[in-house]
């Protein structure tokens, strides 16, 4: 890959690596996570299999670093659906609580409001008139949900949308909740490409600019024509711009997005580029917010899991920022040879990745 910017390596110090939940006979996938409060605790949701069926809980009470038994969950956590998401809200009256999303065959959710001890059982999301229709099942439940103005709620996914019979394409998908996520608005699909002929973006991810005033969004491109995607919002996700092609150093899948202490941005993703020296790898990609807005390279990537197994099966991810400046990235990979894919965490900061440069 042609790239202005440097890549660290810390994919063989196997000392940042803590494994979540591993099975030599069952392939574990696809993990999501949570951080409570206190700054410590963190949950981890995922499925057992590729994308299910059933839905597993951990537990860690020290920011990575050990992790429970797995969790008791509801009997309806059990059964076919896909790769659940996990996020903490606030309400307009300061009730916090837990949401967990799963979708397919339709779109679900089960909330608590104990920090995760407890659990109602998975329910639709959706009424019974939307139930079935095209658009409105989830192809992928939301790794995005963020407050908006006016005390609300937005989450963003995507799905499959019959533009016309027997005709589809993918696009992003946003839904509002006015109640803390208790309950969520008809879905609407966003994100228009008339410059990218057939693009299919798909798996958004969002960011607020420093000022807050605008969301930025960067979405994996599945029709694998095109750079992944970006386009923005400066009114609390009711219209977006056009889509824009992102740089070659963010092209992948799965981004994840947040903020280090000193400003800058990390994104985590699978990297797609053929040509990458990293291509198949769980990567991350540091820069400013400038650097997304403008198309630029940004400062470094780093190869955070080299993934043993065919190109790609890694990168469904969560991204954690604990009060010291660590981030602990958790992810399904192969880790050796023959191995089935397993759900591990990465430990690192960005100082200690900076040093390495030097």
């Amino acid at each position: 890959m042609s790239s202005t910017i440097p890549t660290v390596d810390i994919s063989k110090q196997s000392v940042r690596q803590f494994i979540i939940d591993r099975d030599p006979d069952c392939y574990l996938g696809q993990p999501d996570t949570v951080l409570l409060e206190d700054g410590r605790t963190i949950l981890v949701a995922y499925p057992q299999g590729h994308g299910g069926p059933d839905t597993l809980l951990k537990r860690s009470e020290d920011g990575g670093l050990t992790w429970s038994d797995r969790l008791p969950v509801p009997e309806s956590f059990y059964g076919q659906h896909n790769s659940p998401t996990i996020h903490r809200v606030v309400d307009r009256v300061g009730v916090e609580r837990l949401i967990l999303f799963v979708s397919s065959p339709e779109m679900m959710q089960s909330i608590s409001e104990d920090d995760g001890y407890s659990w109602t059982p998975l329910s639709p999301i959706f009424p019974k008139r939307l139930q079935g229709t095209m658009g409105f099942k989830g192809h992928a439940p939301p790794k995005n949900v963020l407050p908006i103005s006016g005390d609300k709620i937005l989450a963003v996914y995507h799905d499959h949308i019959e533009t016309e019979p027997g005709k589809e394409t993918v696009a992003p998908v946003k839904m509002v909740s006015t109640d803390g996520g208790l309950t969520w608005s008809d879905p609407l699909s966003f994100g228009q490409h008339p410059k990218y002929p057939g693009a299919k973006p798909c798996e958004p991810a969002i960011i607020r600019s420093p000022d807050g005033q605008t969301l930025f969004c960067l979405a994996r491109e599945n029709s694998r024509k095109f750079r992944s995607l970006s386009m923005f919002s400066t009114d609390e996700g009711e219209s977006w711009s056009e889509l824009e092609e992102l740089p070659i150093t963010l092209t992948g899948d799965r981004h994840i997005v947040r903020y280090a202490p000193d400003g800058r941005i990390i994104a985590t993703f699978r990297d797609t580029v053929k040509a990458s020296e990293t291509h198949g790898d769980f990567v991350a990609w540091v820069g400013s917010y400038d650097d997304l807005v403008h198309g630029r390279d940004g400062q470094y990537r780093v190869r955070l899991l080299e993934n043993h197994s065919k190109p790609g099966d890694t990168g469904y991810a969560g991204l954690e920022l604990l009060p010291d400046g660590t981030f602990v990235s958790t992810t399904y990979c192969v880790l050796s040879q023959g191995e089935q894919p397993l759900v591990v965490c990465i430990r690192f900061t960005l100082e200690e990745i900076d040093a390495m440069l030097h």
